[in-house]
């Protein structure tokens, strides 16, 4: 193996670049800030005119990913083990009784999907993001794969409420899978009735989209569509099943292949399958390895930790618990996927868990990235049946090395959100030191972070925080003036305050989805009241802007007391 393929390449993640104030949460903020993520950039100087108007022009492909692989020989959307395919044919299920569009994403559908926002008005776009009409070219879909979930393998799984309807590719060359989620049974829904409910939907287009603006890899939200069609749940899992209301997210990614595609594949023996599965993934995703080359599984192996480990790291940076950190929820892009019963943390807590169907904790956002290495290692055990003796030694090695990659790029998050240049010997004290006491003193992730970058340090020397209520809660600490010295000094020994707190505000968010702002949109949403999900939209694609409307919400303040209480469970 050449000295290559043992260097693992990190993932770059530009900054975000804010403006000091904003006067709204709307479409009028999206602005420079924006101009540093390339991926974002380009979309904003898109001519209207050049926007397709008539939906019966948006042209989906689905020869690529049906033709490479066999197809499920049964037909029909019933449950059943499905065996030596990648992929089963099945149609989404309309929702029934009036449908109502309760949100977009202006950023998805003209800079992704190249739609002109006037066309999402129509009842075609209703048609088509529910599921109750094809898009030209769609043969709907649905995905076998398997996972080990809560730590043990879980066998079949499935797209249980999800349609992949196609490829679409953008004026900008890129393709982009397009997938209904909460539109109907597939042969994978097990006992599940193949809907999500207003609640789960709201939470997934919200966090979708408010990721992505947080510099996070992701998947993208289009559309959220609603319906008066009555589903059933146990939201806790206590026998209190309610009647709640259907709903479908239109979602888009370069890819929904995860950890548990390939699983499924080794756990069922269907080696030549898997050996095709992964040519496909890494011919189409991954251009920097050479098909020819020997060591092309495992290169595409290392690249998985790599980013992984990086994926992770940014969670941690803003806050952020996936909540179901299971093999089939972790993509082989690593992007994040699947938005569950996620939480952005609070009070700082190791130990925080936004899933209350998670007893034990296993995944509490302390632990992430153990959960990682875990399925980094499941992902090992698939590839070992097309690995070389010789090769699964340097896998081995290769995992290892994960803990060191996701260190070190925690380490520079946080230096980041501290406002540190260079290396020095304490940072990695100083910074240990800030989260333990944030831990002792439950003081707020979120606006800690943000209200160090828009204190001067002035103030700081002079411990003039008292506008300030998270760094109030900080200065509690028996210990916070030790801290404060030392932070002061560091600080110190670099030049330009101003350029510190403008870099410290690009990296540290005003604004993240807390789960008491969930609940509140999602409360009005269900009474066909969708302000608040347009308010969040509009917030959180601008996270690092102070916005009016958003200071007016509450949204940068003090949680409410009643936020402590509310509880988020799988139940979707």
């Amino acid at each position: 193996m050449s000295t290559l393929h043992l260097v693992f390449v990190f993932a770059l993640f530009s900054p975000v670049y804010g403006l000091e104030f904003c006067q709204s949460g709307g479409s009028e903020c999206h602005t420079d800030e924006r101009g540093a993520l390339d991926s974002v950039q380009s979309r904003w100087n898109v001519s209207v005119s050049n926007l397709r108007q008539d939906l019966d022009q948006f042209v989906l492909s689905c020869k690529k990913l049906l033709e490479t692989f066999p197809l499920d020989e049964v037909d029909g959307n019933f449950v059943r083990p499905v065996k030596n395919c990648i992929f089963s044919k099945s149609m989404p299920t309309p929702l029934k009784g009036p449908l109502r569009l309760a949100a977009f994403s202006k950023d998805v559908i003209e800079g992704i999907l190249d739609i002109d926002m006037a066309a999402t008005q129509s009842d075609e776009f209703l048609r088509y993001a529910s599921g109750d009409r094809l898009l030209p070219g769609s043969v709907p879909f649905a995905h076998r794969y398997g996972g080990h979930q809560f730590g043990y393998w879980a066998g079949q799984l499935g797209d249980g409420r999800a349609h992949s309807l196609g490829q679409y590719t953008n004026r900008n060359g890129e393709v982009w899978e397009l997938q209904l989620k909460g539109s109907g049974k597939t042969p994978y829904s097990r006992s599940g009735d193949g809907r999500a409910v207003i609640r789960s939907s709201v939470r997934e287009f919200l966090c979708s989209e408010a990721m992505h603006f947080l510099g996070v890899p992701t998947s993208r939200a289009a559309s959220l569509i609603m319906s008066d069609e009555p589903v059933l749940r146990d939201r806790f899992y206590n026998g209190n099943v309610k009647t709640e209301r259907g709903a479908v997210v239109l979602r888009l990614a370069k890819s929904w292949f995860r950890i548990g595609s390939l699983e499924i594949l080794a756990q069922s023996g269907e080696v030549d399958l898997l050996r095709r599965l992964l040519n496909f993934v890494i011919d189409e995703h991954f251009s920097s390895i050479r098909s020819d080359d020997p060591d092309k599984y495992l290169v595409f192996y290392s690249t998985v930790v790599n980013e992984t480990a990086h994926l992770i790291a940014r969670w941690m940076s803003v806050g952020f618990a996936h909540g179901v950190c299971n093999t089939d929820n972790f993509s082989l892009l690593s992007i994040t996927i699947d938005y569950g019963p996620f939480g952005f943390m609070e009070s700082y807590n190791p130990n925080f868990v936004p899933n209350t169907s998670d007893d034990e904790g296993r995944y509490r956002i302390g632990a992430q990235a153990n959960v990682g290495f875990f399925n980094l290692e499941k992902l090992l055990m698939a590839l070992s049946l097309v690995f070389s003796d010789k090769q699964q030694k340097e896998a081995k090695i290769i995992l290892r090395g994960f803990v060191e990659i996701y260190q070190m790029r925690f380490h520079e998050l946080f230096k980041a959100k501290l406002g540190l240049l260079g290396e020095e010997e304490d940072d990695g004290y100083l910074i240990a030191f800030l989260l333990k006491m944030m831990e002792d003193t439950q003081s707020d992730f979120t606006m800690t972070f943000r209200q160090l970058s828009e204190v001067s340090l002035e103030q700081l020397q002079q411990k003039n925080i008292t506008q300030m209520w998270a760094l109030e809660d900080l200065s509690s600490h028996l210990f916070f003036a030790d801290w404060l010295n030392m932070y002061l000094l560091r600080l110190g020994r670099q030049q330009n305050d101003l350029d510190r707190q403008h870099r410290m505000k690009t990296v540290n968010p005003r604004y993240v989805l807390r789960n008491w702002m969930a609940e509140s949109a999602i409360s009005k949403a269900e009474v066909n009241d969708f302000s608040e999900v347009e308010l969040l939209y509009g917030v959180l694609s601008s996270p690092f802007v102070t916005q009016e409307t958003a200071e007016e919400a509450g949204y940068a303040a003090r949680p409410p007391p009643w936020a402590k209480r509310l509880k988020v469970s799988c139940s979707s």
